[in-house]
């Protein structure tokens, strides 16, 4: 599907927001694009006159955000539902030996289909290479590259898709990394140390040879989200888009490389990372949510761009959920199903909730055929692909509610766990993940709710009487909020004015055992215990659960903010918020019409209470 046909019919279907007030790629274009992707009538956006004011610079590009805008969209690129994708790969990896000229003829026409799968090479140039410019010519500002956030480095191009290959040339890949403006002709390159850009980067690195890099940036959305697609290592990721289209993608060959892009994307940047040479990256508001630290990557020199006659820049905000990947990753999540189910066979079905940040929460359903058997599971989650990056787990048996009913869900696992249901253990995590002791390692959380319904054993309190107990046991505790009260083990949400490791506050509140089962600590600052979304956000991304759970009398977590009382030395990063002027002007255009409700239930903004 060209770029062009998904804009017609998104216009025709109501999907497309079109924006001619000419907006600053500084601030103004992301700051709508994220409060735009939060509704639940999301739109396409389109920018047709983004513009630099403090560079005096108006753009002749368009920018195009929010191409997943919703389901229904997202549906569209895939011109089908992702379930009916995955039930295509799972009968592709189920395929049997036929018995009838029927199953023969099925089976061929499965077969058959896989021919479209492999990418085609072209001789010729593309559509992504009628406008070109070379060497000296090569200049980045004419392209409206955004910056996102008030306190990022600088700009970055944020749906960059970046094709590289084996330093052999046998493999090639294509991923998804965040890069950095670092001049008009110059990247940083942000391929974290678990990707397979940077294995590649570290053969050439080994060899002493600089390394061949394309950027291409639009043309049809399927190309995005295939970058982000959890492949095996060495599977390029546009097999999957001719899988998913029934047929070849189309490659043309760069011009000052060997690297073959899609001949229908709008803009290609061509450059070379030198092994030898790395900037300082960052910071930059991650999908996190938070800021995360500068540090050393490599540098990419621009040897030329190229481009449509009338090419579109696509870019993406990620910070606070719910954003833009949520409609990504739920068509991931749905396609990869029957591919976990190949190390994990008795996995029934799973869900990564974006609140979680998707790497930070899984709920899976399994068929429990023995004693332990979820936590078998656990450890094959841990161990395969990007799931290998997953913080918390929880397992339920194949009866539990829907897996996105997320009440029912929640009081059938708190009605079904013991404290011999959870496991800690130890594993690589994400490089952006702050929450660890360590960078790239820290704990790992399951919770097995497969087994019988348990007892309730403890009296509760309404949250005003608990309150007044538990202010009176430690000064730091400023609030509480109960959840789940009618179940075997009730939540209680817990806030402090933090003065001293929170152990210490938990270890005092076991006087009131009888009244507290799972404890959950957070900051008095910026969390609304009325405001369960933001909360799961919050604490599935702030604990390590080697030091940050407490299986005692009662249970504990910290998701408070750690510093070096905690016995963490690392640097907590801040929180990503909208510039509050940008907002209020945007407001003031008529650009965006959300009210102060809206900003704080997704904290876009910072308040001060």
């Amino acid at each position: 599907m060209k770029l062009e046909q998904f804009l017609n019919e998104a216009k025709k279907k109501g999907w497309l927001k079109i924006i001619d007030e000419p907006l600053d790629v500084n601030l103004e274009i992301p700051h709508v694009a994220y409060v735009e992707v939060k509704k639940p009538d999301s739109k396409i956006l389109l920018f047709t006159n983004p513009v630099d004011r403090a560079k005096n610079r108006k753009y002749d590009i368009p920018v195009l955000m929010n191409s997943f805008a919703n389901f229904e969209v997202a549906e569209f690129i895939f011109a089908k539902h992702p379930d009916e994708i995955a039930k295509e790969i799972d009968e592709i990896i189920h395929l049997k030996p036929p018995e009838s000229l029927t199953e023969k003829l099925s089976s061929l026409s499965k077969l058959f289909k896989l021919k479209n799968v492999f990418p085609k090479r072209s001789k010729k140039q593309g559509s992504c290479q009628e406008i070109k410019y070379l060497g000296e010519n090569a200049d980045l500002d004419i392209i409206p590259i955004l910056k996102t956030w008030p306190k990022d480095v600088g700009k970055f191009i944020t749906a960059g898709q970046v094709y590289t290959k084996s330093l052999d040339g046998k493999y090639q890949n294509l991923g998804l990394y965040r890069i950095q403006k670092l001049s008009k002709n110059k990247l940083i390159m942000h391929w974290q140390v678990h990707k397979d850009g940077n294995h590649f980067f570290h053969e050439y690195k080994k060899a002493g040879k600089k390394m061949p890099v394309a950027i291409a940036i639009g043309g049809d959305p399927l190309y995005f989200w295939c970058g982000q697609a959890p492949l095996p290592p060495n599977l390029f990721e546009l097999l999957l888009y001719g899988f998913i289209r029934n047929e070849n993608p189309k490659l043309v060959k760069c011009l000052t490389n060997d690297i073959y892009v899609p001949e229908d994307v709008d803009i290609v940047i061509e450059g070379e990372v030198d092994p030898e040479n790395f900037a300082p990256e960052g910071p930059f508001g991650d999908h996190t949510g938070y800021y995360t630290p500068v540090e050393d990557f490599p540098v990419l020199d621009v040897k030329a761009i190229t481009m449509k006659k009338n090419p579109v820049y696509m870019a993406t905000v990620v910070g606070k959920p719910p954003v833009e990947d949520k409609y990504m990753g739920w068509a991931t999540e749905r396609i990869f199903l029957p591919l976990l189910k190949t190390t994990t066979p008795d996995l029934v079905d799973y869900h990564m909730p974006e609140n979680g940040c998707f790497h930070n929460l899984l709920i899976a359903k399994i068929k429990p055929l023995y004693k332990g058997h979820a936590k078998q599971i656990m450890h094959a989650f841990w161990g395969v692909g990007q799931m290998s990056f997953l913080r918390n787990a929880v397992f339920v048996n194949e009866d539990a509610p829907s897996l996105t009913d997320y009440e029912n869900l929640a009081k059938y696992i708190l009605n079904r766990i013991t404290e011999k249901s959870f496991l800690i253990t130890e594993g690589i995590v994400d490089q952006l993940d702050h929450s660890s002791y360590e960078p790239l390692v820290g704990g790992k959380f399951g919770i097995d709710s497969t087994g019988k319904v348990v007892e309730k054993n403890i009296n509760v309190l309404n949250d005003n009487e608990l309150l007044e107990k538990a202010k009176e046991i430690d000064e730091d505790i400023t609030d509480l909020k109960q959840f789940f009260t009618d179940t075997a083990n009730p939540i209680t949400v817990i806030k402090v004015n933090k003065t001293k490791p929170v152990k210490e506050v938990f270890k005092k509140l076991k006087q009131l055992k009888q009244h507290l089962r799972i404890v959950i600590f957070v900051d008095d600052y910026m969390n609304d215990l009325n405001n369960p979304y933001m909360l799961v956000w919050r604490i599935t991304g702030n604990f390590d659960p080697l030091h940050d759970v407490w299986i005692e009398e009662i249970w504990g977590l910290d998701a408070t903010a750690k510093n070096e009382k905690d016995g963490y030395f690392r640097k907590w990063p801040e929180d990503v918020f909208c510039d509050k002027g940008v907002i209020e002007t945007l407001k003031n255009k008529k650009i965006i019409d959300v009210d102060d409700g809206f900003l704080r239930k997704f904290q876009i903004v910072e308040f001060g209470d």
